[in-house]
Parts: structure tokens; sequence; C-alpha cells
């Protein structure tokens, strides 16, 4: 548009506006508008207000939903892996039977079983299992079962005397309690 055309349109569109505002019908009309744009604005405010907060406790939720997924894939790989570890336990306490009960002449094949006994605990151990240790310990029913109660001289009552199988732990969590003879 040209410069000498620009100036006509806008000197049209101001006599428009000045005709427009100045009768007193208009104005009515005008703020009639104006308050039904305001209500509409207030509306259109409310709504998005609405839909943030709805989209907000959905992102919470499903944050959460994701949190506690993961919580319960976690607490179900360390409850297999625990139960699999349990399995694997009858074998270790075997191999220690074994040891404790060689012949005095031992010979190579004793070696070996050692060898398999370290190389089994070692395995566990990088696992995170952990032997529960209870000898000389007091006696605690979420670490160990009693299967006796005897008295002993020189040994305060309530503590333990001697295990009769060993116990383990992989992290926080008892996989099997400890066997053990308590003093009485």
């Amino acid at each position: 548009m040209t410069d000498k055309k620009k100036h006509e349109h806008e000197e049209e569109i101001s006599e428009t506006n000045v005709e427009a505002v100045e009768t007193p019908e208009n104005m009515e009309q005008l703020s009639a508008e104006i308050e039904t744009l305001e209500k509409q604005l207030e509306e259109a405010e409310s709504k998005v207000s609405e839909y943030k907060d709805g989209w907000m406790r959905s992102q919470a939720d499903f944050q959460n939903y994701r949190k506690r997924i993961e919580r319960d894939n976690e607490m179900t790989y360390a409850s297999m892996k625990g139960d699999i570890i349990k399995k694997v336990l009858p074998v270790l306490d075997d191999l220690e039977r074994a040891l404790q009960n060689r012949p005095s002449n031992s010979g190579a094949w004793v070696s070996g079983i050692e060898l398999i006994q370290k190389k089994l605990l070692s395995i566990l151990e990088a696992e995170g299992v952990q032997r529960i240790e209870a000898v000389g310990v007091a006696f605690d029913p979420n670490f160990h079962e009693a299967i006796s109660h005897e008295p002993i001289v020189g040994v305060q009552s309530g503590h333990v005397i001697a295990v009769v199988q060993n116990g383990y732990m992989l992290g926080e969590r008892v996989i099997r309690p400890a066997l053990v003879r308590v003093a009485q």
C-alpha cells in the first residue's frame, strides 16, 4: 500500500471509530460486549487453572506409579535372589560338614573340597550374602532359632553357646536364621 492510500484508510477508520464511540447506544453495546468478553475470559482462565491442576495431579500420580513399580520390581528381584540362594545353602552346609569330618590323612581330594567351599562362599559374598555371627552374642529371635537351652557354667543366660547350622543374610534380609544352642 502506498503512503497516500494508507493515510486515506487510517482516516476512514478513525472517522468510523469516532462515529461508533459517539452514540450512547454503541457505548451500551460496547460495555455489554466488554462484560461478555470479561466473563468468557474468567471462564477460560478457570478452565485453564482446572486443566493445569488435573494435569499436575496426573503427572504426580504417574511419577508415584513409576516409583512404586520400580520398588516392586526391586523387591521381587531381591526375593527371587534370596529364594535361589536359600536353595544353594544346603550344599554349603554339606561341604562344611564334610570338611569337619575329614579323615586325618587329608590329601588332594580334601583340598579340592576346601577349594569348592571357598569358591561357593566367595560367590555368595559377591552377591551380598553374609553369615550371621552367633557364638557368644545374645540370642536374638530375628537372627537366631534356638533348638535347645542348656545350663552352662561361665556363660551368661540367653547367650548363644554353639551354632548347629549357620544363618545367612542378604543385605538387611534374613534368608535363613542360624540354628543355635542357648545358655540357660
